[in-house]
C-alpha cells in the first residue's frame, strides 16, 4: 500500500508530467486561462489516461508482447486514446456544451498530448504491474489538473499585475510557468 501512495504523490508532485517532465504543455499554455475550463481539462486528461492505461497494459502484455509485436505499442497507444478522447469528446459536446466550446481546438489535442501517451509508455518501461499503472496514471492526471488550476490561479493574478509593456502577454507567461515549474522542484526530495 505504501508502494502505492509513493507512486500516487511522485506522479502529482515530483514526476508531475507538465513540470518536471514537461509533457502536455500545449493545453497547459492554452486552457489556463480560466477555472473551469482548466479544470474541466484536467478531469477528461484524468479520465483518458486512466481509461488508456487500463486498455493499453493488458493489450501490450497479453497480445504484442507475446507475439513478439512490441514495436507496435506507440501506434496501438495512440489508436487507443484517440477512441477515448473522441468518447470524452462526444459525451461533453452532449452534457456539457459550454465547457466542450471553452476548450475548443485542445480538446481534440487530447489524441496527441504527449503526458497521455507518456504515461502509458512509462508504466511499461517502469514495469508496473497493472494497479501501480492504473495509480501511476490518477497520480499523473491528477498531477496534470493540479498544475492546470495552479496555473489558472497564476494567470488570474497576472491579469491584475503591473508588468512592463515588453513582458506583457506570451513572455510574462513563459516566465510564469517557469516559476510554477521551479516551485515543483522542492517536492523532489520527498521521495528520495
Amino acid at each position: 500500500m505504501k508502494v502505492l501512495g509513493v507512486i500516487l504523490l511522485s506522479a502529482m508532485l515530483t514526476d508531475n508530467f507538465v513540470l518536471s517532465k514537461f509533457m502536455g504543455i500545449c493545453p497547459f499554455l492554452g486552457v489556463s486561462k480560466k477555472l473551469d475550463s482548466a479544470t474541466g481539462m484536467g478531469i477528461a486528461v484524468t479520465f483518458v489516461m486512466l481509461c488508456a492505461t487500463c486498455v493499453t497494459y493488458p493489450i501490450h502484455h497479453l497480445i504484442l508482447v507475446p507475439n513478439g509485436l512490441e514495436y507496435f505499442d506507440t501506434v496501438v497507444f495512440i489508436l487507443v486514446i484517440a477512441l477515448f478522447v473522441q468518447l470524452v469528446e462526444t459525451a461533453m459536446k452532449k452534457t456539457i456544451p459550454s465547457l466542450y466550446k471553452a476548450l475548443g481546438v485542445y480538446l481534440p489535442l487530447i489524441t496527441t498530448n504527449c503526458a497521455v501517451l507518456g504515461v502509458t509508455v512509462l508504466n511499461i518501461d517502469n514495469n508496473y504491474t497493472f494497479v501501480q499503472s492504473i495509480v501511476n496514471s490518477l497520480g499523473g492526471g491528477l498531477g496534470f489538473m493540479l498544475s492546470l488550476v495552479i496555473f489558472s490561479g497564476v494567470r488570474r493574478k497576472m491579469e491584475y499585475a503591473d508588468i512592463p509593456e515588453t513582458f506583457k502577454g506570451v513572455p510574462a507567461t513563459l516566465i510564469a510557468a517557469s516559476i510554477v515549474s521551479v516551485s515543483f522542484m522542492g517536492f523532489s526530495g520527498l521521495f528520495s
